[in-house]
């Protein structure tokens, strides 16, 4: 019988286990998604995590992040009402509820909250920002990650932007003086732009032409590697509607921009195609081709748009051809200028624009997307990417944490500078505690992380019934996570986030718990009642002795104890002995008719007044409360796991 009952509580066990494991990979799929601006394909799996009841509050604290930057507030409230109130949860949470209620309309709920966020957050300058001109999604987006910009050698005192990372170089657009040949371009007096070349790591950081035909006496820019349909590469550039070495201007003299193509002959790029999409009558130019070579992006100013140049794309034929632009709608396009589309490796389109809501004058922004693939909303990436000057031509890596924008912040070297960036992604901490003896997992336990340089407390949480536990953490800190359960004692796991990469975004510390060695903690017991000079099992002493037994067949099925009764001090030794003794007894006789085995009480006793508890000896001098407390029955353990089992796991 008892190896039926190990074996049906292995697989049960199991069962649980590959459960967890399955809503853990709807987790790992939701946070994927997430990180990847695919919102709505996240949603999808954080339902799946409330539908199975796993780590609950995680997911719906996502649900109403995710809900928030799709523009849904409606369906966003729920899942903040489900865990606002959370001790653990993170303060910018209230600004976000705040103003999930005041897109709403709720006012007077948006300001109790803001109210609440800012006792917390005193020089966060977003509350006023926000009700003023701020944007919902951006303040969402922007609340954990950050860049880092720097400075590059290479840039020089005239224009340098638009950069492309292909192999080990790095391609942008120069008008160096000391490199460009031809006349001065009118608008800013700068020389003519070519496009150059410069490896990306290592010392070697001189800028060089790159060979061929590509760069003629005029304008040439914002160059893309792709394929043909052959898989030979190709590249797309700009230039200003100059062909065959004739000016050619627009129908009003106006020097318009073109997209062209090359190919790659014995070492050099020929120019092969000035691309259909292109016209005299208004400009097409700073061309992007998506991954996998569906789609070529582009700006173009081109008539039936929304603004001055807006975001047009064209779908690229199986056989190279490129199809009718279509613009990328108004969502993304406003009434000024939106150009430089850039398609990261998740497919998210981020941009320059000028008309919408920013810092200056044009910022970059990326787009927010819903289930259908259906643009929903705009972000502004924020500072320091962003400034009251222009910043354009984004380009990030595959991995999203290092890239490259354009800008003519003060402080560069000429009118135009690239910089590089380092993104930084938000940082999780998460785990499973469980029970060091039967190896299940541990709900309730609380989770405490701490800074190790000055004691103060950075996050909370509660595992939940998976034993799981999930929070937001800092890099480069010294941490001490103190993971405490009454039926457990507390345990410190020391760690630091000095060395994570930045491409890590989950860090797991699984902790394990040994319990404590007191039945009445690990099932939980109330008192247990006789009646007076009586010894039979009451009812309310039966529901006591029922969490004994589940204890001891269940939870720790290994647990053997001694069984031990007491009374109080009235009456006489002989008298007292012989009640604990029956009490003691008809307790053993009720946990063995209840399933637990003999060999695992190894005796009962009763001990009548021999050990009090307390100073009382009799009714004269003790209270009916204190009296109380010595009528009781114990349990000392004496073994809760198999000393074979012991050895074979330190084995």
């Amino acid at each position: 019988m008892k190896t039926k009952t190990h074996i049906f509580f292995t697989l049960l066990f199991a069962l649980l286990i590959t459960s967890a494991q399955a809503q853990y990979g709807a987790q790992k799929r939701a946070d994927y998604y997430f990180g990847q601006f695919q919102y709505g394909k996240a949603i999808k799996e954080y339902e799946k995590m409330v539908d199975g009841k796993f780590n609950t509050d995680y997911a719906h604290q996502r649900l109403a992040e995710c809900y928030l930057l799709i523009r849904d507030f409606k369906r966003s409230l729920p899942h903040f009402k489900k865990v606002i109130n959370n001790n653990s949860i993170p303060t910018d949470y209230y600004f976000k509820y705040a103003m999930a209620l005041y897109s709403d309309g709720q006012l007077d709920q948006a300001e109790t909250w803001l109210k609440k966020y800012k006792k917390y957050n005193k020089n966060d300058s977003r509350v006023k920002r926000f009700l003023k001109d701020g944007n919902l999604a951006s303040v969402v987006f922007n609340s954990r990650e950050r860049y880092e910009i720097f400075e590059l050698p290479f840039n020089s005192t005239e224009s340098d932007f638009g950069s492309f990372v292909n192999g080990e170089y790095l391609y942008f657009a120069s008008s160096r003086e000391d490199l460009v040949e031809g006349d001065e371009y009118g608008w800013n007096e700068e020389p003519w732009l070519d496009i150059f070349m410069v490896k990306e790591e290592g010392e070697d950081q001189i800028p060089i032409k790159i060979e061929g035909d590509v760069n003629t006496r005029f304008h040439e820019s914002s160059l893309v590697f792709s394929t043909d349909y052959k898989n030979d590469t190709v590249v797309y550039f700009t230039r200003n509607n100059y062909f065959k070495n004739k000016k050619a201007y627009g129908a009003e003299d106006e020097l318009n921009l073109k997209i062209f193509s090359a190919i790659k002959e014995k070492g050099e790029w020929k120019e092969n195609r000035n691309l259909r999409i292109n016209s005299d009558y208004f400009s097409t130019g700073h061309p992007f081709v998506s991954p996998g070579r569906t789609r070529l992006y582009f700006t173009s100013d081109r008539p039936g748009g929304y603004g001055g140049t807006d975001i047009y794309y064209s779908e690229i034929h199986p056989r190279g051809g490129i199809g009718k632009p279509v613009n990328a709608g108004p969502v993304v396009n406003t009434e000024g200028n939106e150009m430089f589309p850039f398609i990261n490796h998740e497919g998210v389109l981020f941009f320059a624009s000028d008309g919408h809501v920013g810092f200056g004058q044009l910022d970059i922004f990326s787009t927010i997307s819903n289930d259908n693939d259906e643009i929903v909303d705009v972000v502004n990436l924020g500072t320091p990417v962003n400034s009251p000057s222009d910043d354009f031509a984004f380009f990030a890596h595959e991995d999203g944490i290092n890239g490259y924008f354009s800008s003519n912040r003060d402080g560069g070297m000429g009118s135009d500078d690239i910089y590089k960036f380092k993104f930084t992604p938000e940082l999780s901490l998460e785990g499973y505690v469980i029970d060091g003896v039967n190896l299940r997992p541990l709900d309730s336990v609380k989770i405490a992380l701490y800074n190790q340089k000055d004691g103060s407390l950075e996050g909370e949480a509660l595992t939940n019934a998976n034993g799981y536990y999930r929070m937001y953490i800092n890099r480069e800190r010294n941490y001490v996570i103190e993971a405490s359960r009454k039926t457990h004692p507390s345990k410190n796991v020391y760690f630091n986030t000095y060395t994570t990469p930045l491409t890590t975004k989950i860090i797991s510390q699984n902790i394990t718990l040994e319990p404590v060695m007191d039945v009445k903690l690990l099932a939980d017991l109330n008192k247990i009642y006789f009646d007076f000079n009586k010894s039979d099992i009451r009812p309310d002493a039966a529901k006591e002795l029922d969490k004994v037994v589940k204890l001891m067949t269940v939870t720790y099925p290994e647990m053997i104890i001694h069984l031990e009764a007491h009374t109080d001090p009235i009456g006489s030794h002989a008298y007292n002995d012989a009640l604990s003794e029956r009490r003691a007894k008809s307790t053993y006789e009720y946990l063995i008719e209840h399933g637990v085995p003999k060999e695992h009480i190894l005796s009962y006793k009763g001990f009548g007044k021999r050990r009090l508890i307390n100073h009382c000896t009799g009714r004269e001098n003790c209270t009916d409360e204190e009296l109380e407390l010595n009528r009781r029955t114990e349990f000392p353990i004496v073994q809760i796991k198999n000393p074979k089992d012991m050895f074979v796991k330190n084995k």
